[in-house]
């Protein structure tokens, strides 16, 4: 478990942070490809703000949303110079030349660099990453695609398994789910079909499917569904009805998927993160223009990209779920320690 920035073991979160695991998260030749890629490169070879410069300090401007430009740099500074990124013949700039700079660099090296380095970190030892050989997500193609009962519509859930991705959604208590056959570890086969279809079209289609014929993808889908019941205080049970594209209990059980469908709030977590712990409660940007808005967005994206890599790698590390390590520690930890070499910020 996580606790006061132990991370049980695996040594403490402190120790992982000095180690630069941040940095490599947003490596340094990473960010000058995609500067070139944006044609954003330095005119002058001894800028005293060249583009790889104001990337890191547009991250910077994350994770310490509450100070001002120069309060920024000079953080920065330190750790820049301590991987090659800065002549110690400079000095700090000033609030007006690091604003020059940011609309120099302008937003299409950040969203650049975003694309290239924000891949998934967690891997196959992650505790709750994966369901089997499925990486469980909330938004992606090929993987296990989770989502709660206010997305499940016929035409979204036809084009998300046309996609690719198998599928993992709650609906609610009021969707028709006839009974195709039952399964031996409690779930059972059944369809969701247009919801525009006559009952007796809709008939017809689940007596083929009783059948074992083939079924109109424009019409009708077979789908495998999972119902189980949570208790609440007052010992009153709520109805989850999930329906999956995974119809065989031998390559999921009923269990397993249940508990996997209990992974889709960590969506809701990681935006609770970067709104709430990194930006601060109730904020606005600093930005003022369209594009500076953009550049600080992909900012903060990227800033919690790298923390969120830092937590994950540690957590696989220790064998402990991600989730066992506070975000919100580890943001403190890094905005207490951004003169050592880790911060990457």
């Amino acid at each position: 478990m996580a606790h006061n920035g132990v991370v049980a073991g695996g040594g403490r979160l402190t120790d992982w942070i000095s180690l630069g695991v941040l940095a490599s998260s947003v490596p340094r030749d990473a960010v000058d490809e995609a500067v070139a890629a944006a044609g954003k490169g330095a005119k002058r070879a001894d800028g005293k703000l060249p583009p790889h410069v104001m990337v890191y300090f547009a991250m910077a401007l994350a994770l310490f949303s509450g100070e001002d430009y120069e309060e920024v740099a000079a953080r920065l500074t330190e750790t820049l110079a301590s991987w090659g990124c800065w002549d110690d013949a400079w000095s700090t700039p000033t609030s007006g030349g690091l604003t020059q700079a940011r609309k120099r660099l302008g937003p299409e090296p950040l969203e650049l660099l975003f694309e290239k380095v924000a891949v998934p970190v967690a891997g196959v030892l992650t505790r709750g990453a994966f369901l089997r050989e499925w990486r469980l997500m909330a938004v992606e193609e090929d993987w296990l695609l989770i989502a709660d009962r206010g997305f499940y519509n016929w035409p979204g859930w036809q084009a998300a398994a046309a996609a690719g991705a198998a599928l993992l959604w709650r609906v609610q208590a009021g969707l028709r789910l006839p009974v195709l056959d039952l399964l031996p570890d409690g779930s059972y086969l059944s369809l969701v079909a247009r919801p525009t279809l006559h009952d007796k079209t809709r008939n017809k289609l689940i007596a083929a499917a009783r059948a074992g014929e083939r079924l109109d993808p424009a019409q009708a889908m077979r789908v495998r569904v999972i119902e189980y019941e949570i208790p609440d205080r007052d010992g009153d049970g709520e109805l989850i009805a999930l329906i999956t594209t995974i119809t065989d209990p031998a390559a999921a059980s009923a269990q397993e998927l249940a508990e996997a469908y209990c992974q889709r709030w960590e969506e809701e977590t990681g935006n609770d993160q970067l709104k709430t712990h990194l930006r601060g409660p109730g904020k606005v940007l600093r930005s003022k223009s369209p594009d500076m808005v953009r550049q600080e967005i992909y900012g903060y994206l990227l800033t919690h990209y790298a923390i969120s890599a830092l937590i994950c790698q540690a957590a696989t590390e220790a064998d402990i779920d991600p989730d066992r390590v506070k975000f919100l520690r580890t943001v403190r930890i890094l905005r207490r320690r951004a003169a050592d070499p880790a911060f990457p910020p």
